[in-house]
C-alpha cells in the first residue's frame, strides 16, 4: 500500500513538471505586407567608356634642329598658326644668303646671254638683205644664225639657272618658316615631353606635343556580341542608321560618380567585332563648351531602358533557391511561397514579368524565417518608403 502511494506521488509530480515544460503557444507574428504595383521604371546599362576629343593631332617639326623656345605651357588653349616651338636657324639663314647670291649670278648670267642673243639678232638681220642681194654668201648668213641660236640656248640655261637658284631660295625661306612650328587646329595643349635644347626632326617617334580640339568629344564604349545582338533585337528600325537614329540620348557618369550636365547621341557603331576583344565599339558624341572634359578622361555610359507599366515588388521580398525566384504571397492571412519571373532590379525593385498580379499581397520584408503556409499578421507599408528606406546612401 505504501508503494503506491510513492508511485502515485512520483507521477503526479512528473506530470505537474511537464505541464510547467510545456511551451506557450504564440499567435502569427506581424509582417510588413505591400500590394503589387505597376510603374513606368527608366533602368540603366552601363558601359565603361573613354573619352577624346574630336580631333587629335600630333606636332611634329617639318625640318630636323635644336628646340630654342618653348612658346607654350601644357593644358593652354591655343588657335590653328598660333607659334608653339621655335628651331635654331644659323644654318638656314646662311643658306638663304647663299641662295640670294645665286639668284643674283644667274640675272648676271641671263643679262649676258640676252646681251649675245640681241648681238647675233643683229648680225643675222644685216646680212638677210646682202645675200638676197648676193652681195655675199648665203655661208656667212648661216654662221650668224648658228651663232644666234648657241646665243638664245645659253638664254635658255639661264633662265633655268635662275628658275633653280629661285626654288633654292624658296626651299630655304620655308624651312626658315618650318623652324617656327604652328598649331596645326585650334585647342588644348598636352603633355610637353621635349624641352629646350632638344634636337627633333620629322622621323622622330615622339611628338612635339598634341593638341585636342575639345569644343565636342566623343566617349568611345564596347558591347560584346549578346549584348549588341540583343541591342539589334530592341532597337527599332529596318537598318542599321535607322536604329542609330532611333536610339535615345545617354548619359555620361564622371569618374568622381557624378553625372555629366549634358546628354550625349550615338553617332556611329563600327562594322564589325574586333578579334581580340570580341567586342563592338560605339562612338557617342557630347557638346563640352565648358571645356569639362579633356582628351583621356574616362567614365561610364548609362544606356536608359524603359519598362512601362511593369509590375514592381520590393527586392527584399524575393529570395532565391535553385536559381528560382520566390515571393510570398499572403492569402487569408497565411504566406505562400509563388514562382515569379523577375525581368531586372532596378533601384531596389525586382520587376516582375509573371508570377503575380496587380494588387496581390506579398511580405516585403524579413522573410528570413518564413515557411510555406506559416500564418501571419500582415502590417500593411508603402512600398515606396520601404524601398527608399534601404537604399545605400553616399
Amino acid at each position: 500500500m505504501n508503494n503506491k502511494l510513492v508511485i502515485l506521488s512520483i507521477a503526479a509530480l512528473s506530470l505537474t513538471a511537464c505541464k510547467k515544460e510545456a511551451p506557450k503557444q504564440d499567435g502569427p507574428k506581424p509582417y510588413p505586407v505591400v500590394s503589387v504595383e505597376s510603374k513606368n521604371i527608366v533602368g540603366y546599362q552601363t558601359f565603361p567608356a573613354t573619352i577624346q576629343g574630336r580631333v587629335n593631332n600630333d606636332v611634329r617639326a617639318k625640318i630636323q634642329g635644336y628646340i630654342t623656345q618653348v612658346l607654350v605651357d601644357e593644358g593652354q588653349y591655343v588657335t590653328k598658326g598660333q607659334p608653339l616651338f621655335r628651331l635654331e636657324t644659323n644654318i638656314l639663314t646662311e643658306n638663304a644668303a647663299a641662295s640670294k647670291a645665286g639668284i643674283g649670278a644667274a640675272e648676271s648670267t641671263i643679262a649676258a646671254a640676252q646681251a649675245s642673243v640681241n648681238a647675233a639678232q643683229v648680225e643675222v638681220n644685216k646680212l638677210k638683205p646682202l645675200v638676197q642681194k648676193n652681195i655675199i654668201s648665203n655661208v656667212q648668213l648661216q654662221t650668224a644664225q648658228a651663232n644666234l641660236a648657241q646665243a638664245q640656248a645659253q638664254l635658255q640655261q639661264a633662265n633655268a639657272a635662275k628658275r633653280q637658284a629661285v626654288a633654292n631660295y624658296k626651299g630655304v625661306e620655308a624651312n626658315i618658316e618650318y623652324s617656327i612650328i604652328r598649331a596645326p587646329i585650334s585647342g588644348v595643349i598636352g603633355r610637353l615631353p621635349l624641352k629646350v635644347g632638344s634636337l627633333v626632326g620629322p622621323t622622330d617617334q615622339t611628338a612635339l606635343t598634341t593638341i585636342s580640339d575639345t569644343s565636342g568629344i566623343f566617349a568611345y564604349f564596347s558591347m560584346n556580341e549578346k549584348e549588341y545582338f540583343d541591342f539589334l533585337e530592341k532597337s527599332p528600325g529596318a537598318s542599321m542608321p535607322e536604329k542609330i537614329k532611333n536610339l535615345p540620348m545617354v548619359e555620361l557618369q564622371l569618374a568622381n560618380g557624378s553625372l555629366y550636365p549634358e546628354k550625349g547621341r550615338i553617332e556611329a557603331i563600327t562594322g564589325q567585332i574586333d578579334p581580340t576583344t570580341g567586342t563592338i565599339q560605339f562612338r557617342v558624341a557630347f557638346t563640352n563648351a565648358q571645356k569639362l572634359l579633356s582628351n583621356g578622361n574616362s567614365g561610364t555610359i548609362r544606356f536608359p531602358q524603359h519598362y512601362d507599366n511593369v509590375l514592381v515588388v520590393p527586392e527584399s521580398a524575393t529570395y532565391e533557391q535553385q536559381g528560382i525566384v520566390y515571393v510570398y504571397k499572403v492569402d487569408k492571412d497565411t504566406a505562400k511561397n509563388v514562382v515569379i519571373n523577375v525581368i531586372d532590379r532596378i533601384d531596389n525593385l525586382a520587376l516582375i514579368k509573371s508570377g503575380v498580379s496587380k494588387g496581390e499581397i506579398i511580405v516585403a520584408a524579413g522573410i528570413g524565417g518564413l515557411k510555406p503556409g506559416t500564418a501571419v499578421k500582415p502590417k500593411k507599408v508603402k512600398m515606396d518608403s520601404l524601398v527608399q528606406s534601404i537604399k545605400p546612401k553616399f
